[in-house]
């Protein structure tokens, strides 16, 4: 799948994208904090687990996600919407 560039597209994709994107981000970033604290309290009961890389590994997709919504907000601001 290809994505258009923030310049392509108009203002309600552009609305669309960013509530989309920023909705699954924070879920993701608050399920992933859930994950890592629970990893952290079973590596503190039991020892060390392969669950507890899992939401490190994830965090990337976090942060990417968090920079595609400053890149939107800013093309939201030169449009001036």
């Amino acid at each position: 799948m290809e994505t258009k560039k923030y310049e392509e597209m108009s203002n309600e994709e552009l609305l669309k994208s960013e509530k989309m994107t920023s909705t699954l981000t924070y879920t993701l970033g608050g399920m992933l904090l859930v994950l890592f604290s629970l990893s952290l309290f079973i590596t503190f009961t039991k020892g060390f687990t392969a669950l507890t890389v899992v939401p490190i590994a994830l965090m990337p997709i976090v942060l990417i996600n968090l920079g595609s919504i400053k890149k939107i907000k800013a093309e939201r601001k030169l449009r001036g919407l």
